[in-house]
């Protein structure tokens, strides 16, 4: 009875022990990304570039890296809770909201107070990263992306008159309408319509109807895509026959299979385009991505396979998984060689790369061109 016992409580003994030395052996890296809700699609292609880039590189300091996901709905509270769950119940040494900048708002509020890192990949709202010491970003930001494609609408098109109809329940699209409209303003244009819309409506006609009473020549709509979609085609068969314009949450073949022709000619700014012209780390990753997922490569997913590469970086120069050694290393990054381009965090903790234009021609989205910040 007693060399049973013995035996038993050996062999409990062995179990925790590896247990131990397991878990001693790996490093979590938290992801809160929207897996259902509005946004479900975005964090679909968030989840692409992650698991890719951890396939590719599984480790750190030499501890296996687990990616450990909590889904936040596309709720911005939701957002909160999914980052505090990841980083007191699950102890991750760094946090990642690629998807939408009214998760990733809340949720590095939460990680910054908590004095973990986070790296968005592509939530360009400005109030993301500032005044977060903690919070970083692999994208581009809004008053770029909105002096650009401003720029692009007065000087390249010769447009002076356009409209804008506004997400008012998503922080992205209200703060890239602002800054679309306060340069294009500057430049001499003038907005003749400013309308506004809540996530999930089916019903644009209201306001199309009256931004074609307007005389409009183009519409910017800097929504997410699935409702952009909708006013595409409800615009084309009330009869507008303006430009058709917007932001990188639009730059996505969902859009074009929805909106069908109602897309042809709409032009995007966006972080990635696989007919532009191309760097060695980029066609690494469009192979690596077609091979496994046997579709064209995304700019989400190139943003979160680039976000997992620079985390990896960072702890590697930093030589440490201490939190404040993470983010010292995150803050000193340049000229990182990031599939979606060279990346360098300035004093805002913002990526400094350039925005490139896409077209939709013939049902696909075709390169136009490059602006440097």
């Amino acid at each position: 009875m007693r060399k049973s016992l013995f035996v038993l409580t050996l062999a409990i003994l062995i179990i925790a022990i590896s247990s131990v030395s397991l878990a001693a052996d790996v490093v979590k890296f938290g992801i809160s990304e929207p897996m259902t809700g509005a946004m479900a699609v975005g964090g679909v292609l968030c989840m692409q570039g992650y698991e890719l880039a951890q396939e590719q590189n599984p480790t750190v300091l030499g501890k296996t890296v687990e990616l450990v996901l909590v889904d936040n709905k596309s709720d911005k509270v939701e957002s909160a809770s999914a980052v505090s769950r990841l980083i007191e119940k699950e102890g991750v040494v760094a946090v990642f909201v690629g998807y939408g900048s009214s998760c990733a708002i809340p949720g590095g509020e939460v990680a910054n107070k908590a004095g973990i890192p986070m790296l968005s990949a592509s939530a360009t709202n400005p109030l993301v990263t500032q005044g977060k010491e903690y919070v970083f970003r692999a994208c581009f930001i809004d008053p770029f992306q909105g002096e650009v494609m401003a720029r692009y609408t007065f000087e390249n098109l010769g447009i002076k008159k356009a409209a804008l109809l506004v997400d008012i329940a998503q922080d992205y699209s209200v703060g890239l309408a602002n800054f679309y409209k306060n340069t294009f303003e500057k430049l001499g244009g003038e907005i003749v319509s400013d309308m506004k819309y809540n996530t999930g409506d089916q019903d644009f006609s209201a306001q199309l109807s009256q931004i074609i009473a307007s005389g409009a020549e183009a519409l910017f709509f800097p929504g997410y895509f699935g409702d952009v979609a909708l006013i595409a085609i409800q615009g084309r068969e009330l009869g507008y026959t303006g430009k058709y314009l917007g932001g990188d949450t639009l730059h996505n073949p969902v859009l074009i299979e929805l909106a069908g022709e109602a897309a042809e000619g709409l032009i995007a700014s966006t972080f990635f385009a696989e007919d532009a012209p191309v760097i060695p780390e980029s066609e690494k990753f469009v192979k690596l991505f077609k091979e496994k997922y046997n579709e064209t490569p995304n700019a989400v997913s190139i943003l979160t396979y680039d976000s997992y590469n620079l985390m990896l970086d960072a702890i590697e120069r930093a030589g440490s998984f201490d939190p404040v050694a993470i983010k010292d290393a995150l803050a000193a990054t340049k000229d990182f060689p990031g599939a979606g381009g060279s990346i360098t965090i300035n004093e805002n903790h913002d990526a400094v790369k350039p925005a490139i234009l896409v077209k939709v021609v013939n049902g696909n989205f075709a390169y136009e061109t490059t602006v440097n910040p």
